[in-house]
């Protein structure tokens, strides 16, 4: 898995304006166990669209039977403060992204920061737009469900006896390859339920949410994605959801062909704590370290050539209670600091760990109360410790 540096990590939505404008901006970064979902086929399709013949349907045909369950949300905000983006009083805000529709019983997937704006706050009013082919959508309240900003995910609910609920079908974002045809619908710049296509650039991206949380196993798109994207769904040719539209690398603010997408697994188990809980529960090994590459590990002369380096171990944490342990001395190689003297992680359970993105998404798929083997290199000596994992601290 590789983290992307270098670039404007830019959100593709939820951009906040001034009172009853839509401003759709490109916002950086840096501001700062539950119920069993239903899942459906989507129903009411056109008769007259045809059905593809060979390895999946074209663009046309997946906008035609899928467009219907995406939505355009509108979130507004409350000024509080005295606070205004543009330095002078407004009475609100807003911001433009997508969302989609993923149960009969009215729920929608967006994403969070779409309804949250740079400094945490939740919208105080949420409207969801329909797509109405040849004119304008039917307008509904949504309902604001649940927000986690560590895997900017977020949970809408309409109700179902009003709107006009489409479910789209889920994939399993497990089985996602490369170079698999996709398309991404949403509402980049304000041009309502557009279409774009391309192929599965890549797969284990590792891409930082609003939060500065890591967001593991993101699938990573050459599908124009731009601002007003944000929420939306990447389809693949079968017609599954496979992740949701979150963020874009690039030198210039707009599309260069690098779009990010919530893998829609990862989505599905944060929508369903929500729904049970109203919040998310991660699972927490308590360390923090650096990935170990074949060079850094022979100047240390740590006895493994990749691994987790284990610099900090935070105190009464899980893996202090077990017996892991964290570097005694700071060293600077090629302009990097490290700590040195620690554990190196090696395994976790059957699963080999050479890389700190590798040990992020197995604790992706864990929860807080598992019990787990650590394998790690002391010493040039292997070394077990069982540990129970913790709930990792809130980021936001």
């Amino acid at each position: 898995m590789h983290r992307m540096r270098g670039f404007l990590l830019g959100m593709a939505g939820g951009a906040v304006g001034a009172a009853l404008v839509l401003l759709v901006l490109v916002v950086a970064f840096d501001f700062g166990e539950g119920e069993q979902t239903t899942l459906l086929q989507p129903a009411g399709q056109p008769a007259d669209v045809p059905v593809a013949e060979g390895p999946g349907l074209s663009p046309s045909q997946l906008y035609s039977r899928m467009s219907g369950g995406v939505v355009m949300v509108r979130a507004t905000f409350e000024v509080q403060d005295g606070w205004s983006p543009w330095g002078g009083a407004t009475p609100n805000a807003q911001s433009l992204g997508t969302g989609f529709v993923v149960s009969q019983e009215g729920d929608i997937l967006t994403n969070a920061h779409v309804v949250l704006d740079g400094q945490g706050q939740t919208a105080s009013d949420v409207t969801v737009v329909f797509n109405a082919p040849g004119g304008e959508g039917d307008e509904f309240a949504a309902e604001l469900v649940g927000v986690d900003g560590d895997s900017d995910v977020a949970v809408l609910r309409v109700d179902p006896d009003k709107a006009p609920v489409l479910p789209l079908r889920l994939g399993d974002s497990d089985k996602v390859i490369v170079g698999e045809p996709v398309v991404a619908i949403g509402n980049p710049l304000g041009y309502d339920f557009s279409i774009t296509s391309g192929i599965v650039s890549a797969v284990e991206r590792s891409i930082e949410a609003p939060t500065g949380a890591v967001i593991p196993n993101a699938i990573q798109t050459d599908a124009a994605i731009n601002p007003g994207n944000s929420g939306g769904p990447l389809i693949n040719s079968s017609g599954e959801v496979i992740g949701i539209n979150e963020q874009i690398a690039s030198r210039s603010g707009g599309n260069e062909g690098l779009g990010f997408a919530v893998p829609i697994n990862t989505a599905v188990r944060v929508m369903e704590q929500l729904k049970e809980n109203g919040k998310v529960a991660y699972a927490w090994l308590g360390i923090g370290g650096k990935s170990l590459t074949p060079d850094v590990a022979k100047t240390f002369d740590v006895g493994v050539e990749r691994g987790v380096l284990v610099e900090t171990v935070a105190a009464g944490g899980p893996a202090e209670k077990a017996g892991i342990r964290g570097g005694d001395e700071s060293v600077t190689v090629q302009g990097q600091q490290w700590v040195v003297g620690g554990d190196v992680i090696v395994k976790v359970d059957d699963t080999p760990i050479e890389s700190f993105d590798d040990l992020i998404a197995f604790l992706a798929d864990r929860t807080p109360g598992d019990k787990v083997t650590v394998e790690v290199v002391r010493d040039g000596k292997r070394k077990s410790f069982e540990v129970t994992l913790g709930e990792r601290p809130k980021s936001m």
